[in-house]
């Protein structure tokens, strides 16, 4: 049991033991301040004069050693089978396949339309990718962290996947799905199945109107929290069930103890996940304390344990965003009574303690959603508030309308009215500016948690507000200011996969040339790639957007960056009609005011010593070929230049005055009809970049990957090294 011991006030055992072990995960993964962190356990024992717990944090270093390294040295069973077309059978949950000969957990690329339960699918396994773009899903270390000492870690991804049979779940799962969904619509039935179970896969794939999706929606509104399983759910459903036993007179053994088990069955039923598991081992905690009347646990002490047995088990969820996020908002929470004190008195304390537990919950996560996801919500605060009251009633009839099974459709009546009022609230606050943020460096997170420190020893009364007022703001100079007395001045060639998306900046201009796209596919490359990339980069504003031309693999993703971020113009070349892609950017442009003008050779555009020059098209002829009507740009600062060519093919690309270039953006990735003979002669790059991911058109070709080198070129490939970032003297 976690709890003080009086008086005396000594460290719960849980809080060295957890260092220990934090540190111990964190060597073996080659992170040397791990070391800090499990000496920081030994010397917080010692200076609370107990020796023995010293000797425990050492104890759990080496078994958080141990059980990271079960996890990261296992045998990939897998692995044989890699870029193999293979058809395999398993169990379905919507975020895995398990498999159980061999044993292993497989991701499915795009993700199977099919409900849950018995999948037969086919497709090619591959290894899952690192992250390749600045702000982008790094999806192998997320895959890593999801394997435990008792479960497999996914390994591999099954792209181009299509399902073959299907069998939806049965048992108490499926049991329990069909009651959150009887009788509702699908928007209202994908709600329940994310707050209820946690499956975020069908409101994924809601939208309230076209570029407007539900789970964007909720993120911008700063509601992203209530689809993910946490304490919320287990508050909420434990306090009704105790509730309830009130009425029978139970005693306190029968009131709390039953809730306690109930929550173990509770978690089998949801499935393991960070943010859940930490809420259930902390409420089994306190119920089973209250039910042997051990009284009120140390919330520091139950902080830690719920971590040592989340972290023992599941090594690797220490990298996990959803791990971080849950244990940071505990511990914010844990001061929401110092909180609401401190807010006038005049104000009910119940709507005190609300907006107390709101605030410090937003900002005990702050470094971590802006650096993970690049915005902050600005109407968090009043949205949850106004869900608060939803959830209080959603959470509980939703659970007792998944007992219900099929039979849960009258319940659900009500259930709906809930669901329509919590999407009614994300629909409105989601339409509210965010406030953009690049990556969180670690100069920023060391400069949060001096200004964390600081608000803490002003909530317990160590401090005058003056000073933590002084401290955020010598902490923002400081970290705001290298930045801009050195601005960024570089190209950035973001790896879009398949694609093409250029961006330029250099004080006084900010130049996107081209977002990517997806063909045949509904992925939104601007949305879920190019846009993060911006913000990661710190990009809150373009200056310039270029459509190249109208492929969809240049231009789609710029429909998403339109609607996301500020534009001053968009280039285009030639107004095809007729074309959806590019309608679809035009309309985005008219529908957020942005000029749109339509460049020819000869056009330019300068700034900070540095020049755009358009090359191409000439305006006075079209060619029926998209490619040939390529916008291509020359960049030049000084003595170095470079030229970005669209998809633009020999013989045009060499007929159109390139000139030497020390860095050449080759056209069309790689293709066999660019990139010619003669354009190297005349431009002699020292350098060339080539955007390409993983296609059947054969690009790049080997053709063309040798005239660069008998050029005497160094080839660069994004689906090599990813993002490639490249100075501009």
């Amino acid at each position: 049991m976690a709890r003080t011991t009086g008086a005396r006030g000594r460290v719960a055992w849980p809080i060295p033991t957890v260092l220990g072990v934090i540190g111990g995960i964190l060597l073996s993964l080659g992170v040397w301040w791990g070391s800090v962190a499990l000496l920081g356990g030994a010397l917080l024992a010692l200076v609370d004069a107990r020796p023995l717990l010293a000797v425990l944090a050492l104890v759990g270093g080496a078994a958080g050693f141990g059980s990271a390294r079960l996890v990261s040295v296992r045998t990939d069973a897998l692995r044989p089978w890699l870029g193999a077309q293979v058809t395999l059978e398993g169990e379905w949950d919507g975020q895995f396949l398990t498999l159980r000969e061999p044993r292993a957990r497989v991701v499915l690329a795009p993700k199977p339309a099919a409900r849950p339960g018995h999948l037969r699918v086919s497709g090619r396994l591959v290894a899952p990718d690192g992250r390749r773009t600045p702000g982008g899903f790094d999806q192998a270390a997320w895959l890593r962290a999801q394997g435990g000492v008792f479960l497999p870690t996914p390994t591999a991804v099954l792209v181009a996947a299509r399902v073959r049979s299907s069998e939806r779940e049965g048992g108490a799962r499926g049991w329990f799905r069909q009651g959150l969904t009887a009788g509702l619509p699908p928007r209202q039935a994908a709600l329940m199945q994310a707050i209820e179970l946690g499956d975020r896969n069908d409101i994924g794939r809601e939208d309230f109107a076209e570029g407007y999706a539900v789970r964007d929606a909720f993120a911008r509104a700063g509601l992203a929290h209530l689809m993910a399983l946490s304490g919320q759910n287990v508050a909420l459903i434990t306090g009704v069930l105790v509730w309830l036993l009130g009425f029978a007179r139970l005693g306190p053994g029968w009131r709390y103890g039953v809730p306690a088990f109930l929550l173990i069955f509770y978690l089998l039923l949801v499935g393991l996940s960070p943010s859940i598991t930490r809420a259930v081992i902390m409420g089994f905690v306190v119920l089973v304390a209250l039910a042997v009347g051990r009284g009120k646990v140390d919330p520091y002490g139950l902080t830690a344990l719920a971590a040592l047995v989340c972290l023992l088990l599941f090594p690797l969820w220490l990298l996990d965003i959803g791990f971080r996020l849950s244990f940071l908002a505990v511990l914010g929470l844990t001061l929401a009574g110092r909180a609401a004190d401190r807010l006038p008195a005049a104000l009910p304390y119940w709507l005190r303690l609300a907006v107390a537990a709101t605030v410090l919950a937003e900002l005990a996560t702050l470094p971590v959603i802006a650096g993970t996801f690049g915005q902050l919500p600005l109407v968090g605060l009043p949205a949850n508030l106004l869900a608060a009251p939803v959830m209080a009633v959603l959470v509980p009839t939703g659970f007792v309308a998944g007992l219900l099974g099929p039979a849960a459709a009258p319940l659900n009546l009500l259930n709906r009215v809930l669901a329509d009022a919590l999407l009614g609230i994300a629909w409105a606050a989601g339409q509210f500016p965010v406030l953009p943020w690049g990556t969180v460096s670690p100069a920023g997170v060391i400069a949060y948690a001096v200004c964390a420190g600081a608000g803490v020893l002003w909530l317990l009364g160590r401090v005058r507000a003056r000073a933590v007022l002084g401290t955020v703001l010598a902490c923002t100079v400081l970290t705001t200011l290298p930045g801009r007395l050195h601005p960024p001045r570089d190209l950035v060639f973001l790896d879009v996969g398949q694609g093409d998306s250029t961006l330029l900046r250099v004080p006084g201009l900010t130049m996107l040339v081209d977002a990517g796209g997806s063909v045949n596919s509904d992925y939104d490359v601007g949305g879920r790639t190019v846009v993060p990339a911006l913000r990661a980069l710190g990009v809150r504003k373009l200056d310039v957007v270029v459509a190249t031309h109208a492929d969809t693999d240049h231009i789609e993703g710029l429909t998403s960056v339109l609607r996301s971020l500020p534009v001053g113009e968009l280039w285009i070349g030639h107004r095809k009609a007729g074309d959806p892609v590019l309608d679809a950017v035009l309309a985005a442009a008219q529908a957020r005011r942005v000029p749109v003008r339509q460049v020819t050779r000869g056009d330019r555009i300068s700034a900070a010593g540095l020049s755009v020059t358009v090359l191409w098209p000439p305006g006075n002829v079209w060619s029926t070929a998209d490619n040939d009507n390529s916008v291509a740009v020359k960049v030049e600062s000084g003595a170095w230049s470079t030229a970005l060519l669209g998809d633009l093919a020999d013989p045009a690309e060499s007929m159109i005055g390139v000139g030497r270039v020390n860095l050449l953006k080759a056209a069309h990735h790689g293709s066999r009809f660019s990139t010619g003979a003669a354009l190297l002669a005349q431009a002699t790059p020292q350098h060339a970049v080539i955007s390409v991911g993983r296609n059947t058109y054969g690009h790049p070709n080997a053709d063309v990957l040798g005239r660069l080198q008998a050029a005497g070129t160094k080839v660069w490939r994004t689906d090599e090294v990813g993002t490639i970032t490249w100075p501009v003297p």
